[in-house]
């Protein structure tokens, strides 16, 4: 017998984490037998929908069912659980429970969170005993199960029914009343379990069925030993697609995949980061097609024995398409020949994009059942270096998903690391030798002239632009009601002066008179308002586009080409939009679209040369409404080039945010490029500009040190490291590690013991730093405290000390070694991102002042060998000895 279960969803689960979310996922168990669902990431109302199966051994048991957060660091966090006793499903109509919201408990009675939540379940036994038949059970649970057996199962409900008495019905040869009371009610448990695993056909004791009347053996009890006890995740569609190329499988699911979101790296690191000369569904086809015979090369060349590749399988109603592959892992120097199951599943396929999913497990490896290995495949199009060939980029990521907590973590993903690395290695050398891996750098200069050269902005005729803007109701209706009016004092006789009237005033002589005229001064005004609109707009068009960027440094190109979806503010039912580009303090402005709510720009604008990289780029999409009234915001987006990579950035849509934005769905899709014209001097530069305002000399990184410090917190080629102190991170208690500095952020990275905390924030972002005198709360040192601006730098938010009633993170900092050195820098490299020109002009005039008052303060009486003068002129000129002498005389 099988005990079935779907986990459905939960709502109202309490908030674990500091940002006010959860990272939830149910944990099940059964007797020896556990089962594990997927974690649903920054959610309180999951939805899972995954269902389970578990070999029943005996109706005592019963079945938990546990609601957890994970936690990326420690352990995880319990939500709450739900129990619920096999007899409670045995005694319920056609063995199901049915589809219900069960509230979830508290751990035990001392637990602060008494809300836990609910969870609902649908739970049901079937007489099935074999994996095939029940792989193929709906969603629903249909009763067909139960409902074949309904005679059988009365009879044998009937069979083991106890009387009011609480004593057995003699059975057999045994009578429960000869028996003392004790071990009377225990055989009638062990009687209740035996007749059931009679009924199924489970023992040797043949029963009568109540249907047919055939007997139920041996035959059925040998079926049992295949039944594994470890618990399996079944599918609504495990149907094998022997019929079916594996084009038209993925043609099956390209229609669903354009909904679904291109999945973001891993956070374990990447593997590879390379683009190809060829198409994505080339490249596609080339490591996941059946007929290729990449995955058995790349077995042979890494000494894998044992290659099995099984078929793809449609699965969840055409949902996903999954295969498992099965091998046995060469061995290494630490680790001995493992037998391997590798689990592919595709995420997302529309033709142009595919994310593909691994799943690895080696149980045989040293803490191998505590330790999934997931590594995703995405392959995504590259910029096209010319007119005819085509690009793809691929990138690979990893993680290690635990599925039991262990103080070996840190181990096992050390190991997993330099597995991968070494895997891949031999996987980047057989691509190469079907696509020729293609160089961005050399590629990138052309690449860009050619695709913003391909934007043609389209140069609309006054007046066409003029019908398109005045063509409406209101102009329209003005113009009828003005003509009408003008034939009307054509046709009609001037009327006679009467009341208090006089020659050169005509006033209204009735209340219809004074409604018309004042609809008219109405119409008038609304008209001239958009005649003027309509002026002002058409002065700005052109905005800043085709500016080129003056100086030499780091250049922001972007090329502006469309919007989607943006939000309806005219009473037209139409909006006038605009964007506005914000970039270290610069801003660029496009071009007015009139009455359109999916605008072409096609416009490139090229911000002046800045000698320090951008971090952020604010967006702004406005609707103009004249020169004198406020504009109306149609959403706005941030662009961090820290966390994006260039490359991605190369065609991008960008989702507006806002509540009208958010309402319509309002995109813009752009082009962004970030080019450095001082190529490697710019390092250099900017440490000497970092030593003259330290004081102190600062060593430049290795490459293998500025690489390792960009795996950390995953960032940019382009983002170097320019020092990092040993210190402590302060919160509930000390901790450890070291705090990294770069020109564009301030990062804070520890691993004790396997659990890593890691963060890092704009220099942008901080508002203010504090430094607290030595206490003996921080151990004779010094503390500096960084303040962020209000709602900044949430991403952080675990690492902070507190979070203020205003809305700003504090992050505490102390026991460095040489504090005075890491002050220093620290403020040299947040003055020079985070004030503006003004901030430090008036920085200057303090520092100048303090030190005139200074100089003030301790005397004017200065003798002669104290006194420090300024150098005004110096000149060097030849005269002999005796004219100087004779005009001295002289």
């Amino acid at each position: 017998m099988l005990l079935l279960v779907r986990v459905i969803e939960a709502r109202c689960l309490p908030a674990m984490d500091l940002n006010g979310l959860s990272d939830p996922y149910v944990r099940l168990q059964l007797g020896k037998q556990r089962g594990k669902t997927k974690v649903i990431r920054k959610n309180l109302n999951p939805v899972w929908d995954e269902n389970f199966r578990f070999v029943v051994g005996d109706l005592g048991d019963e079945l938990t069912v546990s609601v957890l957060d994970e936690d990326k660091y420690f352990s995880d966090d319990f939500v709450g659980q739900v129990k619920v006793p096999l007899w409670k499903v045995l005694d319920a109509e056609n063995l199901t429970l049915g589809t219900a919201w069960y509230q979830l408990q508290p751990k035990n009675k001392k637990s602060k969170i008494k809300e836990c939540g609910e969870i609902r379940l649908h739970i049901s036994l079937s007489q099935k005993n074999s994996f095939d038949e029940t792989s193929t059970i709906s969603k629903s649970y249909s009763d067909d199960v139960a409902s074949n057996s309904d005679k059988s199962m009365e009879l044998a409900r009937e069979s083991f029914s106890l009387p009011s008495n609480g004593h057995e019905e003699p059975s057999g040869d045994l009578i429960a009343e000869e028996m003392d009371p004790a071990d009377s009610d225990k055989l009638n448990a062990t009687s209740l379990v035996d007749r059931l695993f009679e009924f199924i056909g489970w023992r040797n004791v043949p029963i009568e069925s109540s249907d047919s009347g055939d007997q139920v053996g041996e035959d059925q009890a040998d079926e049992i030993q295949e039944i594994t006890s470890k618990p399996e995740t079944f599918n609504k569609q495990d149907e094998e697609s022997s019929g079916v190329t594996f084009d038209e499988l993925l043609k099956t699911i390209e229609a669903k995949g354009e909904l679904v979101e291109m999945p973001g790296n891993l956070p374990g690191g990447l593997v590879i980061d390379q683009y190809y000369a060829a198409s994505p569904s080339e490249l596609n086809s080339l490591i996941f097609s059946p007929s290729s015979n990449f995955s058995r090369t790349l077995a042979e060349i890494q000494g894998n024995t044992g290659l099995e590749i099984g078929a793809w399988k449609l699965e969840s109603n055409g949902d996903s398409l999954k295969r498992v592959i099965t091998y046995t892992k060469a061995a290494t120097k630490l680790v001995k020949a493992v037998k391997a199951t590798e689990e592919q599943t595709y995420l997302k396929a529309d033709g142009k994009s595919y994310a593909v999913l691994a799943s690895v497990s080696t149980p045989d490896v040293p803490f191998g059942s505590y330790f999934k290995t997931e590594v995703l495949y995405c392959i995504t199009p590259g910029p096209e270096s010319t007119a005819e060939e085509q690009s793809c980029h691929l990138v690979i990521s990893w993680r290690t998903n635990f599925l039991q907590s262990t103080m070996m973590k840190g181990m096992i993903e050390n190991g997993t690391r330099q597995g991968l690395k070494e895997s891949y290695v031999h996987f980047t050398e057989l691509l190469s030798q079907s696509f020729k891996p293609l160089d961005l750098k050399d590629m990138g200069g052309s690449n860009k002239e050619q695709i913003l050269s391909s934007l043609q902005t389209e140069q609309e005729s006054d007046w066409r632009l003029a019908f398109r803007f005045f063509g409406n109701f209101t102009v329209i209706s003005t113009l009828f009601v003005g003509l009408y009016v003008l034939t009307h004092i054509l046709l009609s006789n001037p009327s006679t002066i009467q009341g208090l009237e006089f020659v050169g005033l005509d006033l209204p002589d009735s209340i219809g008179e004074v409604v018309v005229c004042g609809v008219l001064v109405l119409q008038g005004e609304r008209v001239l308002k958009m005649i003027g609109r309509f002026l002002q707009a058409r002065k700005q068009r052109g905005g800043d586009h085709g500016i080129k960027a003056r100086g030499d440094g780091w250049i922001l190109t972007v090329a502006l080409i469309e919007g989607t979806n943006l939000a309806a503010v005219d009473s037209t039912g139409y909006s006038d939009p605009y964007v506005v580009f914000t970039c270290n303090g610069k801003t660029k402005t496009s071009s007015i679209k009139f009455q359109t709510l999916s605008p072409q720009w096609n416009e490139i604008f090229e911000f002046d040369a800045m000698d320090d990289p951008p971090s952020v780029m604010n967006i702004d999409v406005y609707d103009f409404d004249g020169p004198f009234d406020e504009a109306t915001s149609l959403g706005q987006a941030e662009i961090n080039f820290v966390k994006s990579n260039l490359s991605e950035l190369a065609d991008v849509w960008i989702t507006l945010e806002g509540k009208l934005a958010l309402a319509c769905q309002s995109k813009l899709h752009m082009r962004i490029f970030l080019n450095n014209t001082r190529g490697a001097e710019v390092v250099t530069q900017y440490i000497s500009k970092m030593e003259k305002e330290v004081g102190k000399k600062i060593n430049l990184r290795s490459p293998q040190t500025n690489s390792a410090f960009q795996k950390i917190f995953g960032l940019p080629p382009e983002e170097f490291l320019i020092n990092d102190f040993t210190c402590h991170l302060k919160r509930k208690m000390p901790m450890q590690g070291r705090l990294f500095l770069s020109p564009r952020i301030i990062g804070f990275y520890a691993n004790l013991f396997g659990h890593k905390t890691k963060f890092f924030v704009l220099w942008e972002d901080i508002e203010d730093i504090q430094v607290v005198p030595p206490t003996l709360a921080s151990m004779g040192s010094p503390s500096m405290i960084i303040i962020l601006r209000k709602g900044r730098g949430m991403d952080a938010k675990h690492g902070a000390k507190s979070l203020d009633p205003d809305g700003k993170l504090k992050f505490h900092f102390q026991s460095f070694v040489s504090f005075s050195v890491a002050n220093r820098t620290i403020g040299a490299l947040w003055k020079a991102r985070s004030l503006s020109i003004e901030q430090k002009m008036q920085i200057v005039e303090e520092d100048s002042e303090a030190k005139t008052l200074q100089s003030e303060e301790s005397g004017s009486f200065l003798g002669i060998e104290d006194a420090n003068m300024s150098e005004i002129f110096n000149s060097t000129i030849p005269v002999s000895v005796s004219h100087l002498i004779l005009i001295t005389f002289i």
